[in-house]
């Protein structure tokens, strides 16, 4: 057996330390991503924020609730449905018909109050600043007519109703593409005859269309099915359209490839499983509410959706609220919008700086998007192009459309260097994107592997071998975040440079696990999953309860994206009750249900929801006053510990540790203006200033000055660093 299998891994189910804890020390995990929606949802309805990034908080509430239902929401049905048996048993011991039945309810609840968010609050502010959605009924006369006109010349040509009768059965509705069903009636006959048929509204076109302006200030759109509703009659020549509908159907997308389902090659079985995707069993119906029953009951009989009541949802408004988020893009409206935020170059790697001369010097950690991605990016370019690289490796998890560092991993092939890509061809929702890209590399000379069946490669890290003076040297980035400039300019993750020879060997043997078929032991300074890493941080926590009981220093601070690991919550509920002080950011879903005396009360979670997304991986153990910090690839959950290649890595320079440690976890868990804490009783409050004299700390405006100082500071002893926002933790510390 090799050493990434998981067959017979006695872990993969609940320790017995889990499986035994009270099921109230637990929150319900797909509750838990409905409360992060939550979070969401009310910075939409913060009237604090500008008004377009309240919109596109509302855009990514439903965008969000999208991937709930494709990929959470769906699994459960199968397991309700086809009597299927849960992968991981939930600890806090919801059933399956439990957890679907309260899911329903607060779905439900939650899509009412998103839409009643831009009914009765957004769209009429949006009014009052010259933003207006118009409905066909209050365009005027010369739009109506200049509308004819777009249909006519862009619309018209690329619409194919479909007819459903016996001769026309039901198409098959792609996943979320939006569709308008239509009732039709003869003409001449008494009673007219009633039919239906199906439309889909081209996705080839943008679904917001401008009207011209009429010179009022005011900027007005309508939506693409506001301009097809009225105009159906071109489509049916000698019926009339009685009524016509917008619907969306959600389908299961997840992608889970076993061993023995591979056929040939992982890339073919990708490739076929992508195009199953678009036949995955429906889970949610989204309807316009001027429906009927009959139009339910044609989507529900004839395109055999077999959807329960509960998951069919009447919205009053546009089917598909994301299609907001255009509206955020819309030129001018600057007081509308947070003020832009240019990410700052560090300043040892500013002005084409030889990158190897700078990390030869000392360890670099770049926090971004505060700090500019542009960084990595250079690291990869100036290595593409540097005659004394021999070897570039990298892992590549989510690549984005245009992407120069896979432009400069294929330009280093094409220059003769040995070139080593692991393109994550599993990365969910991505992996139409990431074949194309492989493909791309291949092409160029790129030596392309597409990760491990059963495993999805998830660590983040580029290793370039490079002839210097004095030897050979491995220089080493290693990341939270993905290879993607775009997600990189709006996700929060840290960037670590080295050359220290340990690290170097570590991701040499990285690569050679993952590439072929070397064991990877010894490690020297990375903890790799599915391995160890879920060992190695309950051996820190449990370390922290240790000290603890004996009397020594003790503390624990962790920031990740979701806390679900059982075993993990345990070990930490246990060093609670040692006395150990537990802070964690936890962003999207928390499992732990923290402050329970006598079980968690030592322990408090805070979730950070701004114009960021936070999703940076830290730790950080007291340690008896010998501090150690940690980064990672991973989140604290069963998939990242047990079914994904991950890594967990220290930082040693202590200048670096310092940064970490006061300059970004203790300003985050001084946040009173964007953190809320979560409750004993599994909700999240709001954290405020606690009087008139405490000042207000937005810890994302704080780390952006932050990197506007270090940009042009000493890299070595940045003053706000070590003074203020030391102070600042040691405040919290109290």
């Amino acid at each position: 057996m090799d050493e990434f299998s998981t067959n017979g891994e006695a872990n993969l189910g609940l320790p017995s330390s889990a499986a035994t804890a009270d099921p109230g020390y637990f929150i319900n995990r797909e509750l838990s991503w409905l409360d992060f929606d939550e979070r969401v949802l009310e910075e939409a309805r913060d009237s604090s924020n500008p008004l377009l990034d309240q919109l596109r908080f509302l855009a990514i509430s439903a965008s969000n609730l999208d991937e709930f239902f494709e990929v959470r929401v769906a699994g459960l049905q199968a397991q309700l449905y086809d009597n299927l048996e849960p992968q991981d048993a939930p600890p806090e011991g919801m059933s399956t018909l439990a957890q679907v039945t309260e899911i329903s309810r607060r779905a439900h609840d939650f899509v009412s109050r998103q839409y009643d968010t831009w009914r009765s609050d957004l769209r009429p502010q949006l009014v009052k600043h010259g933003i207006v959605v118009c409905e066909h009924e209050e365009l005027s006369d010369g739009q109506k007519s200049y509308l004819d006109g777009y249909f006519d010349g862009q619309v018209y040509p690329v619409l194919t109703p479909l007819a459903i009768d016996p001769a026309h059965p039901f198409p098959h509705l792609h996943n979320k593409s939006l569709n308008l069903i239509l009732r039709i009636e003869t003409i001449g006959q008494d009673p007219p005859r009633q039919l239906y048929a199906v439309l889909q509204v081209p996705s080839v076109l943008n679904r917001l269309v401008p009207l011209p302006d009429e010179g009022d200030g005011q900027h007005r759109f309508v939506l693409l099915e506001s301009v097809i509703a009225p105009r159906l009659g071109a489509l049916f020549g000698g019926f009339k359209v009685a009524a016509c509908v917008a619907f969306r159907v959600t389908r299961n997308s997840d992608l889970t490839i076993q061993e023995t389902e591979v056929k040939s090659s992982l890339l073919s079985t990708i490739q076929e499983t992508l195009r199953m995707r678009k036949w995955g069993a429906a889970v949610r119906l989204e309807i316009d509410a001027r429906t009927d029953e009959g139009f339910l009951a044609q989507l529900q009989m004839a395109s055999a959706l077999d959807l329960d009541e509960r998951d069919v949802y009447k919205v009053d408004g546009p089917v598909d609220l994301t299609v907001l988020a255009a509206l955020w893009k819309i030129e001018g409206f600057r007081e509308l919008k947070e003020p832009p935020y240019e990410p700052q170059m560090p300043a040892v790697f500013a002005n084409g700086a030889d990158v190897f001369a700078a990390i030869r010097e000392g360890d670099v950690l770049v926090h971004h998007p505060y700090e500019s991605f542009e960084s990595v990016i250079q690291f990869v370019e100036q290595a593409a192009e540097d005659p004394n690289v021999l070897a570039i490796k990298q892992t590549l998890y989510r690549t984005a459309e245009a992407n120069p560092i896979i432009t400069a991993l294929a330009r280093a092939a094409e220059r003769g260097i040995q070139v080593t890509a692991l393109v994550e061809l599993q990365a969910r929702l991505d992996e139409e994107n990431n074949i194309v890209k492989a493909r791309a590399l291949q092409k160029a000379g790129v030596h392309v592997v597409y990760g491990m069946v059963g495993l999805k490669t998830h660590c983040k890290a580029c290793l370039v071998v490079r002839r210097d003076k004095d030897g050979i040297r491995r220089y080493v980035h290693l990341g939270t975040g993905n290879y993607n400039p775009t997600t990189a300019k709006v996700y929060t993750d840290l960037s670590y440079f080295t050359c220290r020879p340990e690290f170097g060997e570590d991701a040499s043997a990285l690569f050679n696990l993952l590439t072929g078929y070397s064991q990877g032991q010894g490690w020297k300074k990375l903890t790799v999953a599915p391995m160890s890493l879920a060992d190695r941080l309950i051996a820190l926590i449990d370390r922290e309860r240790a000290n603890a009981e004996a009397g020594l220093p003790a503390r624990i601070i962790a920031k990740m994206n979701a806390l679900v690991d059982p075993q993990a919550i345990v070990a930490l509920g246990a060093a609670s009750r040692a006395g150990v002080r537990i802070d964690l950011i936890v962003r999207g879903i928390c499992c732990l249900r923290p402050g329970l005396p006598g079980v968690s009360e030592n322990i408090r979670v805070i979730s950070i929801v701004d114009k960021f997304l936070e999703h940076s991986r830290i730790s950080y153990f007291q340690n008896n006053d010998r501090p150690e910090v940690f980064l990672s690839s991973a989140d604290w959950m069963p998939r990242n510990f047990r079914r994904r290649v991950e890594i967990l890595f220290p930082i040693e320079d202590p200048r670096l540790q310092n940064r970490i440690v006061d300059g970004i976890l203790g300003v985050a868990l001084m946040d009173n203006v964007k953190a809320r804490e979560l409750q004993p009783d599994g909700t999240y409050r709001r954290v405020t200033p606690a009087g008139p004299g405490e000042p207000s700390i937005r810890s994302q405006v704080e780390f952006q000055n932050l990197a506007r100082e270090l940009s042009a500071a000493d890299p070595i002893r940045p003053a706000r660093v070590n003074q203020e926002v030391s102070y600042l933790f040691r405040a919290n510390e109290t």
